[in-house]
C-alpha cells in the first residue's frame, strides 16, 4: 500500500477522535496556518505554536513548512491529512521536536496528519513528557546527517542533543524516538525510509506505559522497524528514577523489511546495552513481521546488572526474517530469539504466535541456568520449532509441531538443544498465518 492510500484507509481513526479535545473555554484558542498567512492565519507552524496560551488547537492547511517546530507546551497540532500537510525539515534537526527536556511537566500533545521528511536527526522527537499522542502521520528521509564509516552509519548529527550523543550510535535517523515518555500513544502512523522505524529509549529518562499500535514500518534501511532499547548511559544530563524501558505495548502493527542494508534490523527488537540497563515487562502483541534482517522479535543483553525479564511475545505473525548473529553466524534464519550472555533472563511469555519459512522458530541462548522461557500454544512450521542452544530451560508444551505427530516424527518440526520439555503438544495448530485465531481449533494430543 502506498503512503496516500494508506493515509486515506486510516482518516479519521486519530485526527477525528482529538479534534474534540482542548482546554477550557478561558484558556485555549483554536489557530489556523496557511502557507501565505491570509484570512487571519499564521503562515508557519513555529509561529501559531508559540501563540500565547495553553491547550490550543492548530488546524494546519494543505501546504509545505519547511521548519523544526518545537513543542514546549500543552496543544493540538493537526494537519489536513498526511498525503497534503507536509513538514519538510531538509537542512534542521528535527521534524517536529516535543521538548519536555527542557520545559519540565509536559504533557497533552497531539501531533497529526502531516507527513514529517527530510530532518538530519530524527522525524518526530518526545522527551521527558506524558499523554502524547502522534498519529495518522507519515515519516520519510529523516536520516538525512547519517555519517558512513568502516563499521557502518552512525551519528551524531549537527545539532544533535548532548543528552543523546552518548547513547544512539546510528539510532539517529529515527522516524519517531520517545525518551522519557510515560502514558502516550503513537498509532497508526506509515513510517518508511528512515534510518530506523520507531524508537523508545530511556536516554532522557524512564519510558513506560506506552502504546505503539496500528503502525506500518517498513524498508528503514538501518535499523530495526520498533526498537525498545535501555542505554542507560550515566551521564551528568540523568537524573532519577533509575533508567528503564517498561510496560510498554507494541500491538497491531506491521514491521517488514527494515535493516536490510545493515543487517542490524528485527521487526521489534527489545534491547539492553550497558551494564544496568532494564527492557522489562514489555508486550508484543499482534503484530505481522516479515522479512526483517534480524528475527521478528530479538532480545538481546549483554552487560552485568542488566534486566530483560517477563516480556511477553504474544499472537504475532512471523514469516521469513533473518538469522541473529548474537546466537551464532552459522544459524539459520529465526522467528524469535532470546541471547544473554551474562545474566538470566525469566518470565518470557511466547504464546499463540504463528511462524512461516524459518529455519528455527524460537531460539533461545542464555548462559545462566536460572532462565526460564515459557513458550505455549504456537504453530511451529519451521524444521526447528524450538532450538534451546544456552543453559536455560524451555517449557514448550502445547505447541503444534508442524504435524499431529508432535516434535521429531517424519515430517514434524524438532526440538533442539538442553531442557526443552514438549509433552503434550497440539493435534491442531492453534493459528494459521493467513487466518484469524481460532482457540477451539487446538487440541491436545
Amino acid at each position: 500500500m502506498n503512503s496516500g492510500g494508506w493515509a486515506q484507509a486510516l482518516r479519521g481513526v486519530g485526527v477525528g477522535s482529538v479534534l474534540l479535545l482542548g482546554g477550557s473555554a478561558s484558556q485555549a484558542a483554536d489557530l489556523c496556518v496557511n502557507p501565505g498567512g491570509t484570512g487571519g492565519c499564521y503562515s508557519s507552524i513555529s509561529a501559531a505554536v508559540a501563540a500565547p496560551g495553553a491547550d490550543n488547537v492548530i488546524r494546519v492547511a494543505r501546504g509545505t513548512y519547511h521548519e523544526d517546530v518545537v513543542i514546549t507546551k500543552p496543544l493540538a497540532l493537526l494537519g489536513d491529512g498526511s498525503e497534503h500537510t507536509v513538514i519538510d525539515a531538509s537542512g534542521l534537526l528535527n521534524g517536529v521536536n516535543i521538548d519536555g527536556y527542557n520545559n519540565g511537566g509536559l504533557a497533552h500533545v497531539i501531533v497529526s496528519g502531516f507527513t514529517v521528511q527530510n530532518a538530519n536527526a530524527q522525524g518526530i522527537l518526545a522527551t521527558n513528557a506524558t499523554d502524547v499522542t502522534i498519529s495518522d502521520n507519515h515519516l520519510t528521509g529523516n536520516d538525512r546527517s547519517l555519517t558512513f564509516g568502516p563499521t557502518g552509519p552512525s551519528c551524531p548529527a549537527p545539532g544533535f542533543p548532548v543528552y543523546f550523543l552518548a547513547g544512539e550510535g546510528f539510532d539517529c535517523g529515527e522516524a519517531i524516538h520517545l525518551s522519557g515518555v510515560d502514558h502516550s500513544i503513537v498509532a497508526h502512523n506509515f513510517v518508511a525510509n528512515n534510518a530506523g522505524g520507531i524508537l523508545l529509549s530511556d536516554d532522557t529518562g524512564q519510558t513506560h506505559d506506552n502504546l505503539i499500535s496500528g503502525n506500518w514500518v517498513q524498508k528503514n534501511p538501518y535499523d530495526c522497524g520498533i526498537t525498545l532499547a535501555s542505554h542507560n548511559i550515566v551521564t551528568p544530563f540523568y537524573t532519577p528514577p533509575p533508567p528503564g524501558v517498561f510496560h510498554n505495548r507494541i500491538i497491531g502493527n506491521r514491521s517488514a523489511y527494515n535493516g536490510l542494508v545493515s543487517g542490524e534490523g528485527a521487526g521489534v527488537g527489545i534491547f539492553a546495552a550497558a551494564p544496568g540497563a532494564e527492557d522489562y515487562g514489555n508486550t508484543i502483541s499482534g503484530n505481522v513481521l516479515v522479512g526483517n534482517a534480524l528475527p521478528g522479535v530479538a532480545m538481546h543483553s549483554h552487560a552485568p546488572g542488566q534486566s530483560l525479564d517477563d516480556n511477553i511475545i504474544f499472537a504475532n505473525r512471523i514469516s521469513g526474517n533473518g538469522t541473529d548473529g548474537d546466537l551464532g553466524s552459522s544459524l539459520p534464519t529465526m522467528g524469535i530469539s532470546i541471547s544473554s550472555a551474562v545474566v538470566a533472563v525469566k518470565g518470557t511469555v511466547i504464546s499463540q504466535n504463528v511462524f512461516k519459512d524459518e529455519g528455527i522458530d524460537i531460539a533461545v541462548n542464555v548462559a545462566d541456568p536460572t532462565s526460564a522461557t515459557d513458550a505455549h500454544f504456537n504453530s511451529l512450521f519451521g524444521p526447528v520449532g524450538v532450538d534451546n542452544l544456552g543453559e536455560g530451560s524451555v517449557s514448550a508444551t502445547s505447541n503444534w509441531w508442524k504435524c499431529p505427530k508432535g516434535p521429531g516424527a517424519n515430517g514434524c518440526s524438532t526440538a533442539e538443544g538442553n531442557d526443552v520439555t514438549v509433552d503434550p503438544w497440539l493435534a491442531r495448530p492453534f493459528g494459521d498465518f493467513d487466518e484469524p485465531f481460532t482457540s477451539s481449533r487446538s487440541a491436545k494430543h
